[in-house]
């Protein structure tokens, strides 16, 4: 990737075909499918990597980011809303990952309303998440992405389940 200006950022078609594929074989492995338009789903993959450069982290290319990781965690990608998507409209918010009736194009691929609530509530809810007690002997963390639950005294690196990494689990109880 080279540098062109302070935001922006130009990744290389060989560093984004190599996320692509690596992206494609994450999701495939875990279950999910990428958007079977390669052109479309590669401007999205060069998105993510731009934003990683500009903020740090895959931050949705469909939504405006914080630039706080804090403030971003629930659409770092995959995003906390993928699997509620692509089970209600087929398709995740920015149309990265689809269902499989979507990939098979037995069903269309068509926008979908967002359903990030606005800051105001996002920051209720984090406030809220702090104060949870725990009667337990070890505290549990769910992964933000895909509910795996984890009771454990820190949450993994990686969920087993969706392959999101550690900073997308909260403390659940």
């Amino acid at each position: 990737m080279k540098k062109i200006g302070k935001y922006d950022y130009e990744p290389s078609n060989e560093e984004i075909d190599r996320v692509y594929q690596k992206l494609k074989k994450e999701a495939e492995s875990g279950g999910y499918f990428l958007n079977p338009d390669e052109e479309f789903t590669k401007l999205l993959v060069k998105s993510l990597l731009i934003n990683e450069k500009r903020y740090g982290y895959w931050a949705c290319p469909c939504r405006l980011a914080e630039g706080e990781k804090e403030k971003d965690l629930d659409i770092i990608c995959p995003c906390i809303y993928r699997d509620v998507d692509i089970n209600e409209y087929n398709t995740c918010y920015c149309g990265l990952y689809v269902s499989k009736d979507a990939y098979d194009k037995k069903v269309p691929i068509t926008p979908i309303p967002e359903r990030r609530p606005p800051e105001e509530e996002r920051k209720k809810l984090r406030e809220t998440k702090k104060e949870l007690p725990s009667q337990l002997p070890y505290p549990v963390w769910r992964c933000t992405v895909c509910g795996y639950l984890a009771a454990r005294d820190s949450p993994p690196d990686v969920c087993p389940i969706c392959k999101a990494r550690k900073e997308r689990f909260e403390r659940f109880i």
